[in-house]
């Protein structure tokens, strides 16, 4: 009997080379990772962000807009006890594989849980 427990992750690669650009250019802003590192195990507000990763809070707005844009990070919202919006922002990704083989870049995306 097999003791081991085998977990499945979701993968995507992606095919186009135009979104393999996109997100190659995401994945090598500094900010955009500590964005989606900071929001990987639970959902987090834009000043919880500013807090943990030091950037300042238009900075973290901005890269949230791109990561939003190409899929990256999920938001969600609430309201406050105060009767203020809160949203609450998760990193869609757990990681990404990116290689270039024969004239074409292949990109893997690894979807987080």
């Amino acid at each position: 009997m097999n003791n081991h427990l085998q977990v499945l992750q979701s993968q995507c690669k992606i095919e186009k080379d135009v979104k393999n650009d996109a997100l190659l250019s995401v994945f090598s802003d500094r900010y955009c990772r500590f964005i989606l590192e900071a929001t990987m195990n639970k959902p987090k507000a834009v000043t919880e962000i500013a807090v943990e990763t030091k950037i300042p809070l238009s900075t973290i707005y901005r890269r949230i807009q791109t990561l939003h844009d190409n899929r990256l990070l999920h938001i969600s919202g609430m309201i406050s006890n105060d009767g203020k919006k809160l949203f609450l922002y998760k990193s869609r990704v757990k990681g990404f594989k990116s290689r270039y083989h024969e004239g074409k870049i292949e990109v893997e995306l690894t979807f987080n849980n």
